[in-house]
C-alpha cells in the first residue's frame, strides 16, 4: 500500500512507499544518486541495508526522475525499562540542485505521522549521521535531542537502543557507530565551508564526531512528539495537515 502523503514543493514531489514495492529501476536510481555523494557505496551492502527497511520516501522532480530519497525502518523496541516506537532513518540524500527545498522534511514528517499514528508508546527518531549538514536538521526541527541535550534517562535510552540495533558496531563511550564498510562523503562535502565552524551546532557535531571523515556515524535520538517540535517544525506540521 502506498502512503498518500504527497509534498509538492520547489518542483519536487514526495511520496512514501513500502520498501517491498520498489522497482528495480527505483533501486538503481537510488544507488546511483547515493554514489554521487559518498565513496565506498557497495551494491551488496546498499541492497542489504535497503532490504531491512520498511518504507522509502522518494523525492521526484517534474522530469519524473529521482532527486532524493530517505529510507525508514519503523519498529517497536522493548529495551529494558522502556517500551518505545522507533523511526530509524537510513540512507538519506537530496540532489544538490534541491538543497534548501522543504520537500524532504515535509515528506518525512508526513510519513512518520502516518506510520506511527497508532503507536501507543512514545515515538523517537533514531538518526545516524556522518555529516554536519544532516545533523543540522535536529536543532532546526526539535527543541531537545540527544546528544546535545543529555540526562541520565536519555543517555540510558540511547545506549540501550543503539546496542540493540547495532551491537558491537556501537561505541557507547564515544556515542559512535562504525560500520565495517563505511560510506564516506566525497571530498568536497567533507570540507566545512569557511565560517560554518562558528555555528554552534556544526562545532558541536565536529567535536562529538571527529572521525566523520572516516565515515564514523554519530548516534542521535529525538522525541518526535508535538511538544518537542520547534516553531519551524510546527509550521511544517501545519503544511502536512493541509496536504493530507
Amino acid at each position: 500500500m502506498i502512503i498518500t502523503t504527497p509534498a509538492r514543493t520547489s518542483r519536487l514531489t514526495g511520496r512514501t512507499v513500502p520498501q517491498a514495492s520498489l522497482t528495480a529501476t527505483d533501486r538503481r536510481a537510488m544507488f546511483a544518486l547515493l554514489s554521487t555523494f559518498f565513496n565506498g557505496v557497495d551494491p551488496a551492502t546498499f541492497a542489504s541495508d535497503l532490504d531491512e527497511k520498511s518504507h522509502v520516501i522518494l523525492l521526484e522532480g517534474e522530469d519524473g526522475l529521482l532527486h532524493g530519497f530517505s529510507t525508514l525502518l519503523v519498529y517497536r523496541s522493548c529495551v529494558p525499562g522502556s517500551d518505545v516506537t522507533i523511526v530509524y532513518s537510513g540512507d538519506t540524500i537530496v540532489d544538490r540542485e534541491f538543497w534548501g527545498s522543504p520537500a524532504l522534511p515535509i515528506s518525512w514528517l508526513a510519513a512518520t505521522r502516518t506510520l506511527t499514528c497508532t503507536a501507543e508508546s512514545r515515538v523517537y527518531w533514531l538518526l545516524l549521521t556522518s555529516g554536519f549538514r544532516t545533523y543540522r536538521f535536529l536543532p532546526v526541527f526539535f527543541r531537545e535531542f540527544y546528544p546535545r541535550d543529555v540526562n541520565r534517562e536519555s543517555a540510558d535510552l540511547v545506549r540501550a537502543i543503539a546496542t540493540e540495533r547495532f551491537g558491537e558496531r556501537y561505541d557507547p563511550l564515544a556515542g559512535i557507530v562504525r560500520f565495517e564498510r563505511p560510506q564516506i562523503l566525497v571530498p568536497e562535502l567533507l570540507e566545512v565551508p569557511e565560517g560554518r565552524t562558528h555555528d554552534e551546532h556544526v562545532a558541536f557535531f565536529l567535536a562529538r564526531n571527529p572521525g566523520y571523515t572516516h565515515g564514523d556515524e554519530l548516534v542521535c535520538l529525538s522525541d518526535i512528539s508535538d511538544a518537542n517540535l520547534t516553531a519551524a517544525a510546527r509550521r511544517i506540521a501545519r503544511r502536512v495537515e493541509a496536504l493530507t
